[in-house]
């Protein structure tokens, strides 16, 4: 184990500092693109209209607001008083540095098979209090290393229950969306029984579940075996300023200065009025589909509602609802590139042609190097759903034309997207500002998981295929 963690050491110290802007990469993509249709014959008139038409910049508008709702509402959770203060709860109980460090990567991918948006706030914020907790028992740690295992499950949520390329491919119209109807009709949607509740999900995920934990216990540097050791700052970092704010007792009416009409509205009756027929739509969406037919939409209702119960004032949720919506900006400007892209490859027959190369590896390798496609495409489109909209047409052309399982295509490409993201800083901002760390100082701690992550997924789908 000092082995492994003096290189984590070294790793964190030599890795690379310079990532480009993640919009700035869609852009050159979008870029890249537009030369290769030109190039490939396609006239610039026609470029420019597969670009900017309804099936071009505009055609993932309503999966945009999808996953803008699910960060919002999944931020929104995690920063409910009562979620922080079962957090804070959880990391007080280990025992020495290294149970810490490896109970934080385990509750981190633990959130994400529930909710990708409530693992990244929920691990940083429980980074931060694990980094407290290691100040005032005087323990030696690496806040840096604590941190980036707060950040671990962003390398396991794509199969967890908000995974964008299962979730959309579990409708038509979702599969419609993405692939267009001639290619969604011959594939037809994939449940989730298929995707994420599937076997070889359940045993990818699973492994990834107890090698994390592990992994980072692992990693923990012992008393002077880092010479560059960092402590949890003194001071609390730049943070989602939310639970102070949020945590206080109702105002006693008598003494509020507010007009009765505006203390009426603020009232707990307007949580309730809504969160009812909430959950009376869920349970009948239950009801009639079953949990393997659950969509973006109904993930969403369920977060609507768990964030406004938990938080119990329409106040307090909406304020929290307006920091996640700072984390959007990314999607907003950026989905309509992707769709741009997918627009013009489509055009111009690029994407028949990627899937004509992609099925020349033969159907043993394909789930393999759909996987490596999508981490080094994430690495470009650092967006799960944005991924699964430019490389979704391209592998499931290429499995109905080895006759492999659309199911398990979809699930490589989730994989590969989820792995790179420990390399990818775009979904890391909302954590460092939460912790105060920067992404040079845990970038080597990372890397060392994606690396044991990746040989693991790809053992499987090597068994698998």
């Amino acid at each position: 184990m000092r082995s492994l963690a003096r290189l984590g050491l070294r790793a964190r110290r030599g890795f690379g500092r310079v990532v480009p802007d993640p919009f700035a990469i869609a852009v050159a993509l979008t870029g890249a693109v537009m030369l290769v249709a030109l190039g490939s014959g396609r006239p610039l008139l026609d470029v420019l209209r597969d670009w900017s038409g309804g099936s071009g910049l505009w055609k993932l508008l309503t999966f945009t607001l999808q996953m803008c709702m699910m960060l919002v509402l999944g931020t929104a959770m995690a920063a409910a008083p009562a979620v922080q203060r079962g957090l804070a709860a959880l990391v007080r109980r280990a025992p020495s540095p290294r149970a810490l460090v490896g109970l934080v990567a385990f509750v981190s991918i633990g959130l994400s098979l529930l909710n990708w948006s409530l693992a990244l706030v929920g691990g940083a914020l429980l980074a931060r209090e694990g980094g407290r907790v290691a100040r005032r028992r005087g323990w030696v740690l690496h806040y840096p290393l604590l941190c980036a295992a707060g950040y671990a499950g962003l390398m396991t949520w794509h199969g967890g229950l908000s995974g964008s390329a299962p979730l959309k491919a579990a409708s038509a119209e979702g599969m419609r969306e993405v692939l267009g109807p001639s290619l969604a009709a011959a594939a037809g949607a994939v449940p989730l029984s298929d995707t994420i509740l599937g076997p070889l999900n359940l045993v990818v995920t699973g492994g990834l579940l107890v090698l994390g934990p592990l992994m980072f216990a692992w990693l923990t540097p012992g008393p002077g075996e880092d010479p560059d050791a960092m402590a949890a700052p003194v001071d609390d970092p730049p943070a989602l300023p939310l639970s102070e704010a949020l945590d206080g007792a109702e105002p006693d009416a008598a003494a509020d200065p507010r007009p009765a009409v505006e203390r009426l509205e603020q009232g707990a009756w307007v949580v309730w009025l809504l969160a009812v027929p909430m959950v009376a739509a869920l349970v009948l969406t239950l009801f009639e589909r079953g949990v393997g037919r659950l969509d973006f939409d109904t993930v969403n209702l369920a977060l609507w509602c768990a964030a406004l119960v938990l938080h119990g004032r329409p106040a307090a949720f909406v304020a929290a609802c307006e920091q996640g919506m700072r984390g959007c900006t990314g999607i907003v400007l950026q989905f309509p590139l992707y769709g741009g892209i997918m627009g013009m490859m489509a055009g111009a027959g690029l994407s028949a042609a990627l899937s004509r190369w992609f099925a020349e590896a033969g159907a043993e390798a394909f789930t393999v190097v759909g996987f490596f496609a999508a981490g080094l495409l994430n690495l470009l489109v650092p967006s799960g759903g944005g991924q699964w909209a430019v490389q979704g047409p391209i592998l499931v052309e290429g499995a109905l034309a080895l006759e492999l399982p659309v199911a398990d295509v979809v699930m490589a490409m989730a994989y590969g997207d989820q792995w790179t993201n420990m390399l990818q800083p775009f979904w890391a901002l909302p954590l460092l500002a939460i912790t105060g760390v920067r992404a040079r100082d845990i970038i080597g701690f990372t890397a060392l998981w994606m690396l044991a992550g990746g040989l693991w997924i790809v053992g499987c789908l090597v068994v698998w295929a």
